[in-house]
Parts: C-alpha cells; structure tokens; sequence
C-alpha cells in the first residue's frame, strides 16, 4: 500500500498554481531544493512524470493535469479537518431548544450529524414548552429554538406545517366514551385547541389529570385511559393517531418554527441550523402528499 504526503501535494499544487518551482518555494517557505525534492518523490510514488520540464517553464503533463484535481481535493479536505478540530470558531457550547413533543423523530439525527462534523462543540438540547422557549429565547438564554404555533411569526422561520391529529393507544377505545377523557400538560398549546374543538361539536369531555409532565400525559393515554392531541408524524411508538372517520372534529395545522437561525452567528450556527432544516424536510414532504389517518378537512 502506497500512501500520498499532504505536504508534498501542497508543493504540488503550489507549483502548478505559480507556475514555477521558485515562486511555490517562496509561497511555501521552503528552499527550491525541498520543493524540487518533494516532486520527485511524487513522480516516484505515482511512477509517471507530472512535470514537463523540457521548456523554459514548468508544465503539466496529461497525469500531471490529472494529478492536480486530486490533489487539490485532499489539500483541501485536510485544511478542513484541521480547521474544524483545531480552530477555536468550532468549539464551545450552542444551546438548542426544542419542545418535547417534535424532540422525535428528526433532532437525534440532527444531533448525531453535528457532533460528527463539529466534535468540540457541544450541544446542550433544552426540551419545554414552547411558551418557555420563547422566554429564555427573549432573554438570550438560549441560542436556537424550535417552536410549535398556530401561524409563523414574521421573526421566525417556518420549517414544516404539519396537521393536528387526535391520540390514542393502539386499537384504544377511550375516545369512543362520553366524556371523553382528555390529557395533556396544563402548558400544552394544543390543549385550548382540542378543548375548543369538543366544544364546538358539542361533545362531552373531562380532564384525565392535571400536569405539567408530558411523560405523565403519555403514560396515562398509553393505558387507554384518556386521549390527546399531537402534531402528526411526532406521536411515539407507543400511541397511534385515532383513525376515527370523522366521528371527533377536525384540529387544524399547526407550524414548527426555528428562531435564531441568523446568518450573522457564523458558520456553525449556520450548519446546526441547516441540519435542521434538512432534518425536517421529510416531514414537509410527506405532507404535501398526506395519508390522512381519520383527520377531517
């Protein structure tokens, strides 16, 4: 196995670029015997010549053009690494904010990408309401936010609108009661909504629990004891959207908004922020071609 030097790639390219191995001796700060040096071992390495000295000047040969692509693409790649795992831009601490309930399925992923790509900058997730959120947004608490809201705010960045969707336990049967029992966290934006939906239709409902743990909710839905309201897509595994036929009203769209994401911050924001947005395109997409599970309207 033959390994390529960086180094030696880098007097390569300099040389090709400068068109001389004096000029790409002094761009390097090396003597024109290192630089010269460094060619030949390339040239004995690959075992064709690069260089056509036979003129005045130094030209490529055909290899040496073909050489020159490479090369320039392993320079670069290693000036990259080295950028991103030595350069103090690309550590420290990016605080993200996201509401528990889209936490599935995109933002593991996102996270599990960033790290590899920035492994010094740490990424401290913050999951809340996305009322919380928006505070410690305001205050400067937090760097990135992602929110869940009826409309997308001038201020933010829209990232998917995704349909309401009522939630069950699998093959449940506790929607199908009167009252219906309902739950969610005394903070949860959906709540209002749902509650003002039974209303409208005249249908009879009753509070399962008061609380502001979204795992308490979960579990008490989960037994089949009550039902609530998700965004659709970010129901976990153990629940399932009521495929009800109509028989309960219809909840709307609701937004999944990005705050924060300013241009200004730099690249990694930048990156984290378009991680992101890529981490939600499926989402987006599967709803402009939607499988409406029971969801009127």
């Amino acid at each position: 196995m033959r390994n390529l030097d960086v180094t030696t790639l880098r007097s390569f390219v300099a040389v090709a670029d400068l068109g001389g191995v004096t000029k790409a001796a002094g761009f390097l700060h090396l003597t024109q015997s290192a630089v010269s040096m460094q060619l030949k071992r390339l040239e004995e390495l690959i075992g064709v010549p690069l260089l056509d000295r036979s003129g005045r000047g130094v030209a490529l040969t055909p290899a040496g053009e073909q050489m020159l692509g490479y090369a320039r693409r392993m320079v670069t790649l290693n000036d990259e690494i080295m950028r991103r795992l030595t350069h103090e831009e690309f550590e420290g601490v990016i605080s993200l904010g996201v509401p528990h309930d889209i936490v599935y399925p995109a933002i593991p992923r996102v996270l599990q990408q960033f790290s590899a790509a920035y492994p010094r900058v740490k990424v401290n997730l913050i999951s809340s309401f996305t009322i919380e959120l928006k505070k410690l947004f305001g205050k400067g608490e937090i760097d990135l936010i992602l929110t869940t809201e009826a409309e997308t705010p001038e201020a933010s960045e829209g990232l998917c609108t995704l349909p309401l969707a009522w939630i069950g336990a699998p093959g449940g049967a506790s929607w199908r009661r009167r009252p219906i029992r309902f739950a969610s966290g005394r903070q949860c934006l959906f709540r209002q909504r749902a509650i003002s939906a039974f209303d409208r239709a005249g249908i009879e409902w009753d509070s399962a629990l008061e609380t502001d743990s979204d795992r308490t909710v979960e579990a008490t839905i989960a037994a089949d004891l009550a039902m609530g309201a998700m965004i659709e897509g970010t129901e976990p595994r153990h629940l399932e959207v009521i495929d009800h036929a109509g028989a309960l009203p219809d909840l709307g769209f609701q937004h999944i908004n990005m705050y924060g994401a300013d241009p200004s911050k730099g690249e990694v924001m930048g990156s984290l922020a378009d991680l992101i947005r890529k981490g939600f395109l499926p989402m987006k997409t599967r709803n402009e071609h939607p499988i409406r599970l029971g969801i009127v309207g």
